[in-house]
């Protein structure tokens, strides 16, 4: 799907004709699910159906709802636009709704089909994505996870291409196809003038742009800055995206769900952004740094622009790659730190790296299974930063095998002092990145001078890489780094995983003793019904591959309970504990529990232990 995405939201960007793309989504569709035949309508402004493109789906078909008008029994296309819900005919010969176009769609052998309605950002309907089936059914899981995206990719296509009209251009961002600079002048002025709905403002600037446009030329860059202008786009959706400046980009929320978490839309448009790019056979790896301020009574549009702005720029310098909000305490200053690579060569040098380690816990006991090492940064005033504030710069080519190199160091260091103090099999996991994969034996070589050094067997560590590391152009060169680790002992995780749209089946051909549930999908247990569906699924092909499975990221009891349910056995998140200094660690080691609420169990937690 993220192939898929990444194709339509440039032709977006690109200004490709609306036929052209609905088009191309249509043949892409029908070659991931080839069992359907795809067709997209649109609705005019007098309420009357129009064909925009279909893929399999016969012509003759498309075209027979040309002129007609809306209403709630004109198949499953003029009825879901009508309903502004998914329509389901499983039975077309039967069905009322299809009275006067089945003999057509049955002629041609079609027996079902299923339609979603394609809504802008006010819920108004903009048309619908059809499939149909040659057997009676309905749609799949994967079916509806598929047109939820696409729905929404059409909705982006649509909505821009009816923005494009006489004497508006210079309110279109050409490359991009996002609002332009004037746009985003012209619409703080409206705000200004406008009542006091609230709003947020989100400003971008991306990170390590400069380095591509320099190493791989202009064409390159431009390609660049078109998918990310897409991908921002994507992430904010219904709320309206900008560019601003050459590598700068605006958001302006109106949303209650982004007002209500404007932290969570600056994480996901930056993890958006993050997603390597594949583009003239190199893989680009782009950043971002967020400011965001959130309106008032008391602040005009131009002085939330100057808050947005003040947080960007204290972002850039002592929290690049990451977020800011804006608060009072920031005032005008704005921290004189270097960047947030220098910092960590720095860092480095000065030996203020350190591990902290964040519990993984049984869920039903809450007992303490092993944990996993996190990075962290002290600042020379003594501030304790998390990953996130430096993590475009420990991806860097230098940097990344001597931070390595010093986490597990110190990781080694502390299994042995815990070994010493009679706590026979700590487990720890720690993360590895595609620059100490591809280090040419770098990786194996350290891990074993250091534990050695250390006097700490293999088999306490666990080794994590993402699933974009599994899924690299050069998939042969991990899979034979992480059989060599397992022949060592060690045990390899597969952390985030479910956002690098990886197959399920390239389980089957990875050396992985454990996979990690993407915090995503958990948190949106019990309010989204394919984060649930996706997590279920997991858990059971996990179940019958024998691999552990841990689920990230859980905040709540609801949460937990819900895992549970499912089968799953293994989490770790803010529920439990935040990530501990190793004074804190050692102490769950020799006994101390962590509190268990009543609401999940009556029994209290036991000690910790390694399975």
């Amino acid at each position: 799907m993220q192939r898929l995405q990444n194709i339509i939201l440039e032709m977006v960007a690109r200004g490709d004709p609306l036929e052209v793309t609905a088009g191309r989504l249509c043949t892409e569709i029908e070659a991931l699910l080839p069992d359907v035949a795809t067709s997209v309508v649109t609705v005019d402004r007098t309420g009357r159906l129009h064909p925009l493109a279909h893929g399999l789906l016969p012509k003759a078909i498309a075209a027979m709802v040309d002129g007609v008008a809306v209403g709630p029994e004109i198949g499953a296309c003029g009825s879901a636009i009508f309903h502004r819900r998914p329509i389901t005919s499983t039975d077309i010969a039967n069905d009322p709704a299809w009275v006067g176009y089945r003999d057509v769609v049955l002629a041609e052998g079609f027996q079902s089909c299923w339609s979603s309605p394609i809504l802008d950002g006010r819920g108004a309907a903009l048309g619908a994505f059809g499939f149909y089936f040659r057997t009676a059914r309905g749609p799949t899981a994967a079916e509806e996870e598929v047109v939820a995206t696409c729905a929404q990719l059409l909705a982006i296509a649509i909505e821009r291409h009816g923005r494009i009209g006489p004497g508006r251009a210079e309110t279109i961002d050409p490359l991009t196809g996002l609002g332009s600079r004037i746009a985003f002048d012209q619409t703080l002025a409206a705000l200004a003038n406008a009542d006091r709905r609230p709003w947020a403002l989100l400003l971008i600037d991306l990170d390590g742009f400069r380095r591509v446009n320099d190493s791989l030329g202009h064409g390159v860059g431009d390609a660049v800055i078109r998918l990310v202008g897409g991908r921002i786009a994507a992430a904010v959706t219904p709320d309206s995206a900008f560019r601003t400046g050459g590598d700068s980009f605006a958001v302006i929320a109106h949303e209650e769900d982004a007002l209500g978490d404007p932290a969570g839309l600056a994480i996901r448009i930056g993890t958006s952004i993050g997603d390597p790019i594949q583009l003239s056979g190199e893989t680009i790896l782009i950043g971002a740094t967020i400011g965001f301020a959130i309106s008032d009574p008391a602040k005009t549009s131009d002085i939330l622009f100057e808050h947005a702005t003040n947080a960007l720029q204290h972002a850039k310098q002592s929290h690049r790659g990451g977020h800011l909000a804006y608060s009072a305490s920031l005032g005008n200053a704005v921290a004189s730190h270097p960047d947030a690579l220098h910092d960590l060569e720095r860092a480095l040098h000065e030996d203020r790296i350190d591990a902290y380690y964040q519990p993984v816990v049984e869920l039903e006991t809450w007992a303490v299974t092993s944990f996993e090492a996190l990075c962290r940064l002290t600042t020379s005033t003594g501030e304790v930063l998390p990953a996130a504030a430096f993590h475009q710069a420990m991806s860097h080519p230098r940097i990344a095998p001597e931070l390595t190199r010093r986490m597990l160091r110190i990781v080694a260091g502390d299994i042995a002092h815990w070994m010493r103090l009679g706590i026979a099999d700590p487990q720890i996991s720690i993360n590895v990145g595609s620059a100490d994969i591809h280090g040419g034996g770098l990786l194996e070589r350290t891990l074993a001078d250091t534990f050695e050094h250390a006097r700490v067997p293999l088999g306490h560590l666990v080794v994590e890489v993402t699933e974009t590391v599994h899924m690299d152009r050069r998939a042969d060169t991990v899979r034979r780094v992480l059989e060599g680790l397992q022949a060592r002992g060690l045990r390899i995780a597969l952390d985030d995983f479910g956002t690098g749209y990886a197959s399920l089946t390239h389980l089957l051909s990875v050396p992985v003793d454990i996979i990690k549930i993407d915090r995503s999908f958990v948190q949106q247990l019990g309010t989204d019904a394919g984060s649930a569906a996706i997590v279920q699924g997991l858990i059971a092909i996990a179940d019958g591959l024998k691999l552990r499975v841990v689920a990230e990221g859980i905040e709540t009891e609801a949460q937990c309970r819900l895992l549970q349910r499912y089968g799953c056995k293994y989490g770790q998140g803010f529920l439990f504990s935040r990530a501990l200094d190793r004074r804190q660690a050692t102490r769950l080691l020799q006994g101390e529990v962590l509190p268990l609420p009543a609401a999940l169990d009556s029994a209290a937690a036991t000690l910790p232990h390694t399975a």
